[in-house]
């Protein structure tokens, strides 16, 4: 059975964060990031500017939450990672929702479908 196969359904800890924090985590599990990367990819997503006062306490909030790992890269520069427990609320998250997407096999097919692509 897959991880996200095994997911319980429940969005856990995903519950108590905005969907802002959502996307954030989503980004970074892909790869870390450093902030500016993290930024360009959210202004990609929605089509407009990100300021840094609303990234950075946001990360900030993910790491005192456990679900970010920061570590430094240069003086000027931190990189972002998501840790297990972040994994956890993603796939938690997903799980949730696909419990409740998937209404027939018609749905699952076009979930399915979409994994396919992306892999």
């Amino acid at each position: 059975m897959s991880e996200a196969q095994s997911v319980s359904g429940e969005p856990g800890i995903g519950r108590e964060l905005t969907a802002f924090q959502q996307n954030i985590l989503v980004i970074l599990s892909e790869e870390p990031r450093y902030g500016l990367a993290i930024k360009r990819e959210l202004e990609d997503y929605y089509g407009s500017e990100v300021n840094h006062g609303r990234l950075y306490p946001n990360l900030d909030d993910l790491v005192e939450m456990e679900l970010v790992e920061k570590s430094e890269l240069d003086k000027r520069t931190n990189q972002y990672a998501l840790t297990e427990k972040g994994k956890q609320a993603v796939l938690g998250q997903l799980g949730w929702i696909f419990s409740r997407f998937v209404t027939d096999a018609e749905r699952a097919d076009e979930l399915r479908a979409l994994v396919d692509a992306a892999e």
